[in-house]
């Protein structure tokens, strides 16, 4: 690993978080949209990705397909997310709950100051391997592996979202309380789990150098994130009094898929 590369890559990868976080800033504030936060998360990552890509020195090939995957996977967050804050002119609920009654500064701090180092260290894997050459031997191997799992995961992601919004779209009348068909009735959360697959992937083609294994708790935190902090736990209070949501928790698991307990 060449330490001063992997500096400069850190140092741009912080520069470039730090104009998106400001300038989403300045926008959500004067908008009075503090949820447009959710619309820097993905391109803020695959400008750390691209960045390393470019600054980076290390193996050209693995560099660049990382950036290539996240990137990937950013644009079809992104269309996402901006399709979902044209269609709704009311801030997402979990920001005013979450930032009630907060000064300006308060605002800054827990969300645009946090989710820019956030994203400084759940990219730490493709920060690292830019700046690092590939090991002779089997751990190679680790880079299609860990392609292969983060494209599985966007794969995952993408069903499920696509699988909501036609859900989401049926009259009321014709759908059922609850989605739980497809990947919905293997996981409450299948968008999320298949989100973390992402990141664990790029993790383990991250981790055919030695140090990358270091940087495991980088997925380990997005993982938490989707988990815990902003993602299932939060949208599960919200849906708790939802006509037969309780007996979805019952029957489907809550985050790792696995088979449908019966429903009797």
């Amino acid at each position: 690993m060449d330490t001063g590369n992997l500096l400069r890559v850190a140092g741009w990868s912080a520069a470039v978080v730090g104009v998106a976080q400001t300038a989403t800033a300045v926008v959500a504030l004067r908008k009075g949209r503090r949820d447009y936060a959710d619309a820097v998360w993905g391109p803020g990552l695959a400008a750390v990705a691209l960045t390393g890509a470019i600054v980076g020195s290390g193996d050209a090939r693995r560099r660049w397909t990382l950036a290539a995957v996240t990137t990937a996977w950013a644009a079809r967050l992104e269309r996402q997310m901006l399709k979902r804050m044209r269609d709704s002119s009311e801030e997402d609920p979990r920001y005013k709950e979450f930032l009630e009654g907060d000064s300006t500064a308060a605002v800054v701090g827990k969300v645009f100051v946090t989710q820019g180092l956030s994203q400084l260290l759940v990219s730490a894997p493709l920060q690292l391997a830019a700046a690092s050459a590939l090991p002779r031997g089997a751990r190679r191997w680790l880079v299609p592996a860990g392609v292969t799992v983060a494209v599985g995961g966007a794969v995952v992601e993408a069903i499920a979202d696509e699988q909501k919004a036609k859900y989401s779209q049926q009259d009321r009348e014709d759908r059922s309380d609850v989605l739980d068909t497809g990947v919905w009735g293997w996981s409450r959360h299948p968008n999320y789990f298949g989100d973390s697959l992402v990141w664990d992937g790029l993790w383990l083609a991250g981790a055919t150098t030695w140090p990358g294994v270091l940087t495991l708790p980088a997925p380990a935190l997005m993982s938490y994130l989707l988990m815990f902090a902003t993602g299932a736990k939060r949208t599960e209070k919200r849906m708790q009094d939802r006509p037969g949501y309780r007996d979805y928790q019952r029957r489907v698991a809550f985050f790792f898929p696995r088979p449908p307990k019966d429903s009797r």
